[in-house]
């Protein structure tokens, strides 16, 4: 299923201790290797877990050029697994609904969704951010509930010109080994960041590789002003709600 896929099982690179973690929790810098299944150019590498060959030059070329919206929003922020949570450690607890997840919106992914409209906010852009609970009291059909959310969101604001859908990722090894995504920028242990593209199999999304080729562009942004902030993007066979609109990204 989409859900089950979106979990990468293994890092891209034997992992490398850079920082404390919780006691069976080992932090690894992820990066592309040299194996055939990257697609990489300059600073931007993607794991293709479909049968499409891919140019990435020719992809960061075609990035499409986005202005705001005159008058209007410019973004949409949601979540299909609003509940997902992190580790607890310390004195950082809450109220699990499930295994690492928490109806609790100071500590699952609204507060993520919360903190990133701040910023794009203070860049002089118009955020809607949905807090809704897709994934509760029901994970499954979660990206079904969250499309019909997205449909409405692009039919009564057209100006939308991104949507971003934030999750939690899970990095589990073969021998169940829990890893954590991070980097350093700035003397600051920062956790990386990845970008999740759905090619949707025969055919069902349209507008995959413009979605594709605006990763590729906010990668080269982000791996040119933090190196290792950007992990390997995933293309997948799935959706994830990408056939929605362009500008999409997981």
């Amino acid at each position: 299923t989409p859900e089950e896929e979106e979990q990468d099982k293994t890092p891209e690179e034997p992992p490398a201790k850079t920082t404390t973690a919780p006691d069976g929790i080992i932090p690894s810098t992820l990066k592309a290797t040299d194996s055939p299944v990257y697609a990489t150019y300059d600073t931007v590498s993607i794991r293709n877990y479909t049968d499409y060959a891919l140019d990435v030059k020719a992809l960061l070329e075609a990035a499409p050029k986005l202005t705001p919206a005159q008058e209007g929003p410019d973004i949409l922020i949601y979540h299909s697994h609003a509940t997902e949570a992190y580790t607890m450690d310390g004195t950082d607890m809450y109220e699990e609904s499930d295994s690492y997840r928490t109806l609790n919106t100071e500590q699952n992914m609204v507060r993520v969704g919360t903190e990133m409209t701040k910023i794009l906010e203070a860049a002089g852009l118009e955020v809607i951010h949905d807090t809704t609970l897709y994934d509760y009291p029901r994970y499954s059909g979660a990206y079904d509930r969250s499309a019909e959310a997205v449909k409405n969101y692009l039919e009564q604001y057209p100006t939308i010109r991104i949507v971003l859908d934030v999750h939690r990722d899970a990095l589990i090894g073969e021998d169940g080994t829990v890893y954590k995504a991070v980097t350093t920028v700035d003397g600051t242990d920062t956790a990386q960041v990845m970008l999740v593209i759905g090619h949707g199999q025969d055919g069902s999304n349209p507008h995959w590789m413009e979605n594709l080729a605006l990763a590729c562009k906010i990668q080269s942004s982000m791996n040119t002003l933090y190196p290792t902030l950007a992990r390997p993007m995933t293309l997948r066979s799935s959706r994830y709600n990408q056939q929605l609109c362009s500008g999409s990204l997981l």
